[in-house]
This record gives structure tokens, C-alpha cells and sequence, in this order.
């Protein structure tokens, strides 16, 4: 809303420093500070609210170390997330933008799912929350709408960077290094020649008639990615700042990724996909990544609040969208990794007691205790202590994602 309003001051009545909202660094450096503030200042009240309406974490004996003075510390902390990130972005983005406005839908939808779950468990006394066919429903039905959007929106587009011998400059001077915008399905791919990977060409090898049915195999990709990434942020919330510091190291990956792909000549100069309008989605990012920062304040060791299936569901959706606008989601495995194995060591586990109670007559486990971390907890680490080296982890894997780029 203050773009529009200062976009036409400035060029209604040349006000000075209206110009300003014209710059994405200068919005999203906006956006980051407000995000901050609002999560940090406001963040206490809606604690405090929230212990007020009784809305407390009901805790499970699980043997762990301080689990039980855990008891009652109040939970839906993610609308604190939920609004950090929301207010600014209405307030400083582009709202018409369609990467803005996918996210925004999916910070809602999420949202509202997560707010369910949690308002089941707490106020009906339900432990399991919302039942899980109803969640993957709505995950699914959230890759149908996302997928759809950037499949068929004549916004959503890339350009092909021009050969060399192609390049020139135009008649304004302008240097012209890539073609004209174009629908496509590609997307960034490591280890491979050039990086890029065509999801039209699965049905191609059927026929090239059939590569204008790419819809066919890319829907059902967004719809897999999004349920994926979201239940493995939740999986992740398991011990005090994991899940948000781990989440605010990968967001800021992929807002290095739309600011580079949004801006013709970093893209350029970087030999990276060029995306057109995505730039816009570092005013999200920059909101966001402040959200999980300021909710840090109130939920490291101990934490005053935890965020709940209302902040971790929307965490997830987001990055998985994110890193699918940015058409970085084949580097999930590799930037999400903290989220990867957290699922994979849930999974593992459930496989292999099923299995050996099978064959053997009794359930064996491969960990003390999953997902991961609690493995961890079980061993006699401190939660701050294992929660640090996640988070270490997940830099180092932030920065070899961003080296992929060069890896070919």
C-alpha cells in the first residue's frame, strides 16, 4: 500500500525520498526492521495474551531432560510469525506481484491448517489435532492452487540467457542480453551441464506433442514439495529455536537466490536463471526471515513460547514455494537438510520397527528416540547445545547449495 501511495508522489509531486520506494533493497531492508520490531515488541503481548486465554503446551512424558517444566509454556506462538511477516509485506511489496501474492495465499492457508491443528489439541483436548487425511488435504489442495499459478499465470515467465555472439546493444543503448520472456518449466538442477533440468521433456520421450501437457508432471511435483517440506518443518519443532533458526538460515538462502534471479544483470553476471518480477519476493524473504528472528527472542533456551503446527505448517509451505518460485526445489534435499533428516530419521525409524517386529517378533529402533534431535536429547545432550550445531550444520549446507550453482 505505502508503494502505490509513494510511487504516486513521486511522480505526482516529486516529494523527496519517494523515489526510494522504487528499490527493493531499500523495501526490504524496510521490511526486515518492521518485522523485527513488530515480533520483538508485539510478540510479548500476544504472549502474554495467550497465557491468558490458557492457551498452554500439554506435554507428553517422553523421559526427555526438562520436559516436564515445559508444561503449559504457551503454544501458537506462530501467529506472531504469521503477522511479523504479513504486515509489512501488504504494507511495502508490490500486492498485485504473483510471486506476493502466492505467498501471501499460501501464509494464510498454512496458517489457517496449523491454527486448526492447535485449537483442536488445546481447546477440545484432542492430543492428535486435526486428523492427518484433513491435513494433507489441505497441503494438497494448497500445490494444486500454487502449481496452477505458476504454471498457467502469464506473470510467472523466465528468459534464456543469449550466446555470447548473440548479445548486442539496442538503439537506447540498452545491453540486450536474453531473450524474450517465455512460459517455461525449467528449473535449476546441480551437478548437471548448465544446471537446468526441463520437466516438459519427461513427456516429451512420449512425444513432443505432449510437452504442452507439462502441467501433468508438475502440479503433482509443487504438490509433493510443499507436503514434504511443510511436515518436515514440523517434524523439526521438536526442541527450543530449532525449527526457526534453522528456517531463517534457509529463507535467507533463497532470498539471496530471488534477489540474484530478479535482477537481470546479478543473473547475468552469475550465469543464473533470470526470472523476471521475482525480485519482488525479497521483500517477503526479508519480512520473514525477521519474523523468525524476532520469534527467536521469546523462543531460544527456555523458550517463553513455542510456535505450534500454526508457525511450523507455515513455515514449511512457505520455504517450499520459495524455493519453487525461485525454481530451487530440487535443492531441498541439499539447503533443507535439517529437514530432511529429521524426516528421514522418522521414517526410518517407523520402517524398521514394523519390519523387525515383523521378522523378528519385536519392534527394534535404529535411534533412541526420533525424529533426530531427540536421538540427541536421549544421549544426554543439552537441547541448546544440539540445537547450535544444527544450526551450524545448516549454514554449511546453505553455502555448498549456493556453490552447486558453480558445480557442473
Amino acid at each position: 500500500m505505502l508503494y502505490y501511495l509513494f510511487e504516486y508522489l513521486e511522480s505526482h509531486y516529486k516529494l523527496a525520498g519517494a523515489g526510494l520506494f522504487q528499490y527493493i533493497s531499500f523495501r526490504s531492508a524496510l521490511a526486515f526492521i518492521m518485522s523485527l520490531l513488530f515480533s520483538t515488541i508485539y510478540g510479548k503481548r500476544i504472549i502474554n495474551y495467550l497465557q491468558r486465554m490458557q492457551v498452554g503446551e500439554s506435554v507428553r512424558d517422553l523421559g526427555l531432560e526438562g520436559q516436564v517444566e515445559k508444561a503449559g509454556t504457551p503454544t501458537m506462538g506462530g501467529i506472531i510469525i504469521i503477522l511479523a511477516t504479513l504486515i509489512p509485506v501488504l504494507l511495502i511489496s508490490k500486492i498485485d506481484n504473483v510471486y506476493i501474492v502466492t505467498l501471501v495465499v499460501t501464509t494464510l492457508w498454512m496458517g489457517a491448517i496449523g491454527f486448526l491443528d492447535d485449537y483442536i489439541k488445546i481447546f477440545k483436548k484432542d492430543k492428535k489435532g486435526l486428523k492427518g487425511r484433513f491435513k494433507i488435504l489441505g497441503q494438497v489442495t494448497l500445490g494444486i492452487f500454487v502449481g496452477a499459478m505458476f504454471y498457467f499465470h502469464p506473470g510467472v515467465t523466465m528468459k534464456e540467457k543469449l550466446p555470447l555472439k548473440y548479445q548486442y546493444v539496442s538503439e537506447n543503448g540498452t545491453p540486450v542480453l536474453f531473450a524474450d520472456a517465455e512460459k517455461s518449466t525449467k528449473t535449476t538442477i546441480p551437478f548437471f551441464k548448465n544446471n537446468e533440468f526441463e520437466y516438459a521433456d519427461v513427456l516429451g520421450v512420449f512425444g513432443e506433442g505432449l510437452k504442452d501437457y507439462a502441467w501433468l508432471i508438475f502440479i503433482p511435483i509443487v504438490i509433493f514439495i510443499i507436503t514434504a517440506v511443510s511436515n518436515g518443518a514440523n517434524l523439526t519443532d521438536g526442541i527450543d529455536g530449532l525449527a526457526a533458526g534453522s528456517s531463517a538460515i534457509i529463507v535467507l538462502t533463497l532470498g539471496v537466490f530471488a534477489w540474484v534471479s530478479g535482477n537481470i544483470i546479478f543473473a547475468n553476471y552469475l550465469d543464473v536463471m533470470y526470472i523476471p518480477n521475482s525480485g519482488e519476493m525479497t521483500i517477503f524473504i526479508a519480512a520473514f526471515v525477521g519474523a523468525l528472528i524476532g520469534f527467536l527472542w521469546y523462543n531460544t533456551y527456555p523458550a517463553q513460547v513455542f510456535m505450534g503446527d500454526t508457525g511450523s505448517l507455515t513455515i514449511g509451505g512457505i520455504i517450499a514455494v520459495l524455493a519453487i518460485a525461485v525454481r530451487k526445489e530440487l535443492l531441498i534435499p541439499i539447503l533443507a537438510g535439517v529437514f530432511f533428516i529429521e524426516t528421514l530419521s522418522v521414517i526410518l525409524q517407523v520402517s524398521y520397527f514394523k519390519y523387525s517386529r515383523k521378522k523378528y517378533g519385536e519392534g527394534r529402533r535404529i535411534f533412541k528416540m526420533s525424529p533426530l534431535h531427540h536421538h540427541y536429547q536421549k544421549s544426554g545432550y543439552h537441547e541448546s547445545k544440539i540445537v547450535t550445531r544444527f544450526w551450524i550444520i545448516g549454514i554449511l549446507l546453505a553455502v555448498f547449495t549456493i556453490v552447486t550453482l558453480k558445480l557442473r
